[in-house]
């Protein structure tokens, strides 16, 4: 018989662009969902944030948030700023994307050894940033 469990994480973010690392709050998740074996997804309800599944170190975040500001640099004459001056953050966003899929295996989480589970904040400072989980298996 296959169990679906639910939950939810709020954050609130101190910065324009900001990574957060919300790996222990995923796998207390998964923990108390008591799915055994299956998958486990992380979905973001805002358009200006993205997830992501990478190392959680302090440089390469560093390395992660110049390299959006690159590729999408705020002020560059996007068409969507004539409304809300963030369509920086959306194209990061949509890049990005704003759900990953992981696997459970035996009520744990499977990542590699380095990585993580991040939230990017692409709009800050903001609060009460959504994200939903689902365990299913």
């Amino acid at each position: 018989m296959m169990a679906t469990k639910f939950g939810e994480i709020v954050l609130s973010t101190i910065e324009r662009r900001q990574i957060i690392d919300i790996t222990g709050e995923v796998e207390g998740f998964v923990r108390g969902s008591r799915v055994s074996d299956g998958l486990c997804v992380a979905f973001s309800l805002h358009s200006t944030t993205a997830i992501v599944v990478n190392e959680g170190e302090e440089g390469l975040k560093e390395d992660i948030l110049r390299k959006i500001g690159e590729d999408c640099p705020r002020g560059a004459g996007w068409a969507h700023d004539r409304i809300d001056d963030n369509a920086d953050a959306h194209l990061a966003g949509a890049a990005l994307g704003p759900a990953v899929t992981l696997i459970i295996k035996a009520g744990r989480l499977v990542l590699g050894t380095w990585q993580r589970v991040l939230f990017i904040e692409l709009d800050g400072p903001r609060g009460g940033r959504r994200i939903m989980l689902m365990a299913q298996g």
